[in-house]
């Protein structure tokens, strides 16, 4: 009996994880906006490369796609809850579901890890790294529509039209619209990899 209220406990946690992985947390310094704006910049340009090449469904599947980034990390700035909130919110739900949060989970004083002058922080570093590999990636992937193409795209898509239901429950218009552009995107993707295959 205890193993069937932990192992729902444990579900209910996951559970609130996913929905605020979904709701999303304010940026609350300047490094932190390149893992939103990111994905804009990459999609954008990959769309202007394949516009130049004359790949016309490729390029607007990409700007669809960078249009929507570009609400969703909008709506982050201007809906989204920040992350210390975002943070009050789930020890309030904890507590709620009987599992004590830390007393002093907020309020750490201790000071943060120190960084090496040369490197940058890890989420921000990755996203500028995909920045610089993505565009290249993208301008050459999907090369046809195949069952790896459609696995490689689906959970973006399912992730962006699980977030727009959320959002329109929260009452989050701009991220509502990004997301479902962004799914648009992904779906436009593969139907122009079917209709424009490289070569």
């Amino acid at each position: 009996m205890a193993s069937d209220d932990s192992s729902a406990q444990l579900r209910r946690v996951t559970w609130l994880a996913y929905m605020a992985a979904l709701d999303g947390a304010r940026p609350s310094q300047t490094l932190a906006w390149v893992s939103p704006v990111a994905p804009v910049v990459t999609q954008a340009a990959a769309g202007a490369g394949h516009w130049a090449a004359g790949r016309r469904q490729r390029a607007l599947a990409e700007w669809a796609g960078a249009a929507g980034f570009g609400l969703i990390a909008w709506g982050l700035g201007t809906e989204a809850p920040t992350r210390a909130e975002v943070e009050k919110n789930m020890q309030d739900l904890l507590r709620k579901l009987g599992k004590s949060a830390p007393a002093t989970a907020g309020t750490d004083t201790h000071p943060a890890p120190r960084r090496s002058r040369y490197s940058l922080p890890g989420p921000e570093a990755s996203a500028v790294a995909w920045m610089v590999i993505g565009v290249p990636w993208r301008l050459r992937h999907p090369r046809r529509l195949t069952v790896l193409a459609i696995a490689s795209e689906a959970p973006n898509a399912v992730f962006s039209v699980l977030r727009v239901a959320r959002s329109v429950q929260r009452r989050r218009p701009r991220i509502a619209v990004g997301s479902a552009l962004v799914a648009a995107g992904s779906v436009a993707r593969l139907r122009a990899a079917a209709a424009e295959p490289l070569r």
